[in-house]
């Protein structure tokens, strides 16, 4: 008999034990919450980025104020191309004289297409995004704009654009041309670009076009013969420096300082996002750095 009490009291000893063991290591797992992640300090005047599968938001600074968006324009220009109906990305433009003329005027960054030459829409969309070249976006432009003159065919391309903007809902985007050397009123946010550049993204070519680090075209010259370019380099450094990262766009100029549309893949995650006005080409590769890390810590 007494055998069978000790027995008894043994058992209840024991699982009075085994109780209050997990109701410690339920308060010890309660009371150690994960660590927050600061949110970093960026140069640029305005940032945002959101998780590219939901579109939720993950870093913000001024992300809908408006400001001037530089060459990273031409993510749009890409859109508009990419969307056409029944698109013929070997379809070959012969290089005018007024887009040699355009860039030399405006000192503006070129792919240095050759006048005559025969260029396929693919190679443009590369000399658009890699070298970011005027010269491409005005043959696009030329190319897939409506209308009988060349004055009205890039208007009607900008109309496009403008047109895509409010298709995706964006009411502080505004284009008055196709690359982003503006005339006054050529102006996006850090949060609509990003949504532009996720849209963009959408699209495999453009997906394969903004990840390339360099590029050489074979164009066709006025002879017949083929002629092959000097290599185009991606002008986003970050396809260099930061592990996954997969695009976008860089943008520059008086008015726009330094921008970067950018974004990373880890796993199954995507980062996406902007930065608008920063203060140099290094220091935009480290605001969007900053950004990338903070986005993929919060999504752990």
């Amino acid at each position: 008999m007494k055998t069978r009490i000790q027995g008894i009291r043994f058992r209840r000893a024991a699982a009075v034990a085994m109780t209050t063991g997990a109701v410690l290591a339920a308060g010890a797992l309660t009371a150690a919450p994960a660590q927050a992640v600061t949110a970093p300090s960026i140069v640029a005047k305005g940032g945002y980025a959101m998780n590219n599968s939901t579109g939720s938001s993950l870093f913000t600074k001024a992300a809908d104020g408006r400001l001037s968006t530089g060459s990273t324009t031409k993510i749009m220009t890409a859109k508009v191309v990419l969307a056409q109906s029944n698109l013929n990305l070997d379809h070959k433009v012969t290089i005018q004289k007024a887009y040699s003329d355009y860039v030399v005027r405006n000192n503006a960054s070129q792919a240095h297409l050759i006048v005559g030459d025969k260029v396929t829409v693919r190679q443009l969309l590369y000399g658009l995004m890699l070298p970011s070249g005027c010269d491409a976006a005005y043959a696009l432009a030329d190319t897939y704009g409506s209308g009988t003159t060349r004055d009205a065919r890039v208007k009607s391309f900008i109309g496009k654009m403008n047109s895509a903007a409010k298709s995706l809902g964006l009411t502080n985007t505004h284009f008055d041309s196709f690359d982003g050397i503006g005339n006054g009123s050529n102006y996006s946010t850090p949060r609509d670009l990003t949504k532009i550049a996720s849209s963009a993204m959408k699209s495999t070519t453009f997906r394969t076009v903004v990840k390339t680090k360099s590029y050489t075209a074979k164009t066709v010259t006025k002879t017949g013969s083929t002629r092959t370019m000097a290599a185009w380099t991606n002008t986003n450094t970050l396809l260099s420096s930061y592990s996954g990262a997969i695009g976008v766009k860089t943008g520059s100029g008086p008015e726009a300082k330094y921008c970067l549309v950018f974004a990373a893949t880890r796993g199954t995650r995507t980062v996406i996002g902007t930065v608008l006005a920063s203060s140099s080409i290094s220091q935009r590769s480290t605001d969007a750095t900053k950004i990338l890390n903070y986005g993929f810590a919060k999504l752990g």
